[in-house]
């Protein structure tokens, strides 16, 4: 990914709260050259010194058997996104677009039944254990469990380079991008909402 300096991400710690935030990813491999893309949720964990990506795919996506030929798989996250007019800039200029993205690569390989178990149990957690009927692994019935475990491939990324872009008109001057936040919460769009939000909580951070 191409990351001019003003928008470069190396922070990992920023990185991990990033993808907590933004878990639906696009898993990128290459099946005889041909690039093949699935969107999933997925988690970045630390073991050790290493980072990973863990995640699942239905058995009878052939995603997951790319994996043994695939030397690197590519798996992207983005956040907020919003089109930036120039119309915004106190001096002459060309729109643009803001945005977050992550990109993440490594070689994948297939998890262990025990290791899917985990996977899913630490899945479940996050985005059940806050509700008012929590739906758990233990929760739910054995027979059940295996039913489902037989649908779905496992799999663990090993990840060994991260690229992180935050566009969020670094590059302009305070008069500008005060003003980029102004317009962009009066936009429709929640992105855009939410991009004027990203950009005054970066500005706090800097103060």
């Amino acid at each position: 990914m191409y990351i001019p300096k003003y928008y470069k991400i190396t922070d990992v710690n920023e990185v991990r709260h990033f993808i907590q935030k933004n878990s639906f990813g696009t898993l990128v491999t290459t099946n005889q050259e041909t690039p093949i893309a699935t969107h999933l949720p997925l988690a970045l964990n630390k073991r050790g010194d290493g980072y990973y990506v863990t995640g699942h795919l239905a058995y009878g996506n052939p995603q997951w058997r790319t994996f043994e030929t695939c030397r690197k798989v590519l798996v992207m996250f983005q956040g907020p996104h919003a089109y930036i007019s120039s119309s915004w800039y106190s001096e002459e200029n060309v729109p643009t677009w803001n945005y977050q993205a992550v990109h993440l690569y490594g070689k994948a390989s297939i998890l262990e039944k025990e290791e899917l178990i985990e996977e899913l149990t630490l899945m479940l957690e996050k985005y059940e254990k806050h509700r008012e009927n929590p739906v758990l692994w233990e929760k739910l019935s054995p027979e059940l469990l295996e039913k489902e475990l037989k649908g779905i491939v496992g799999f663990k990324i090993e990840v060994e380079e991260i690229q992180a872009a935050y566009k969020l008109s670094q590059n302009r001057n305070e008069r500008d991008y005060m003003n980029i936040i102004d317009h962009l919460k009066s936009e429709e769009p929640p992105n855009s909402k939410q991009m004027a939000k990203l950009m005054e909580e970066r500005l706090k951070n800097h103060m």
